[in-house]
């Protein structure tokens, strides 16, 4: 009898182990469940995400890990296959994504306006650029539309003009040296090609496509679906940054200078062209960006709105 009730102490005890070190390793779980991961570009355009880590406290409903990469591949290759749980990025990336299968939602826009168009300083006319070569910083882009529709508007198709990818830290030095003749891109890499004398303001983005969109906030959809809560917190964080930087805009370059590493005159100039407010990507926006990605062949069959728009998680 006396072993029986050893034997039933001892199961005891070692259930409450059990329990407690279970109890423990899930309120741990919790803890890093509170951490979401998003991958961004140092550019103007992600500077709502910078705003968030900045307004983080310790006791924040969510807390932002900022995980940056140095091209678009990079960082859509990191959300695509879940090392992210989100990115500011391309939007067009996103819904080309979307369209081939993969789970990438958007919550809302990244900035709006911010796009620049820089040629060298011997181009005074959209005819100066034929036979010459212009960047973009991916064939999935708003800069490749921009492009085209510049193309369109001076009547000239890439027959003339040769378009080609490049890095946007490489865009002003190949300007400076001849090897383009110009590009279009986010900021600030525009503003470092004025602020070197290396080149110039050709056309303006909102003349050639009204209320242009580029960058977007995507989420992952396992990650959403796995922590539907820890998602929503950091989509209201996310929104409620975009607002402070409105409504705050002295800070938006003391922010900025945190994660880009360029000339406070490149960063002054490059916020005086791009705005944070209301950050919401309406059905409007989507389908008119749709449209120009059908038309020049970046897409074939445009993910309906709600399927690529997760409106659920906006506050």
């Amino acid at each position: 009898m006396k072993r029986t009730w050893i034997i039933i102490t001892f199961i005891i005890v070692a259930v409450i182990g059990i329990l407690y070190i279970w109890g423990n390793n899930k309120e741990s779980s919790v803890v890093e469940q509170k951490t979401v991961r998003i991958a961004y570009l140092p550019i103007t355009h992600a500077l709502p995400v910078f705003a968030v880590k900045e307004l983080e406290t310790s006791d924040s409903p969510v807390q932002v890990e900022l995980v940056k990469y140095g091209s678009w591949p990079e960082l859509m290759d990191a959300l695509n296959t879940g090392k992210v749980d989100g990115a500011t990025a391309l939007v067009e990336l996103g819904v080309k994504a979307r369209e081939q299968g993969i789970d990438v939602r958007a919550v809302a826009l990244g900035h709006k306006e911010g796009n620049i168009i820089i040629t060298n300083n011997d181009i005074h006319s959209a005819q100066d650029l034929k036979g010459k070569t212009f960047a973009i910083p991916h064939k999935q882009s708003s800069h490749n539309i921009l492009a085209h529709l510049m193309l369109e508007k001076a009547g000239l198709t890439t027959a003339d003009v040769k378009i080609v990818e490049m890095s946007p830290p490489e865009m002003p030095a190949a300007l400076a040296v001849g090897q383009i003749a110009g590009y279009t891109v986010a900021e600030p890499f525009g503003s470092l090609a004025i602020a070197l004398n290396r080149g110039t303001v050709f056309d303006d983005p909102q003349a050639l496509w009204h209320d242009n969109i580029c960058c977007a906030l995507l989420l992952n959809g396992t990650f959403v679906d796995t922590h539907p809560d820890l998602a929503k917190a950091f989509t209201k964080a996310y929104i409620d940054a975009g607002i402070y930087l409105d409504e705050h805009p002295e800070e938006q370059e003391r922010i900025a200078k945190q994660y880009m590493k360029f000339d406070e005159q490149v960063i002054k100039r490059s916020l005086e062209v791009i705005s944070y407010k209301d950050l919401a990507l309406t059905e409007s926006l989507y389908g008119e960006l749709v449209n120009h990605m059908k038309q020049q062949g970046l897409i074939t069959t445009a993910p309906a709105y709600e399927e690529f728009v997760d409106t659920s998680l906006l506050p």
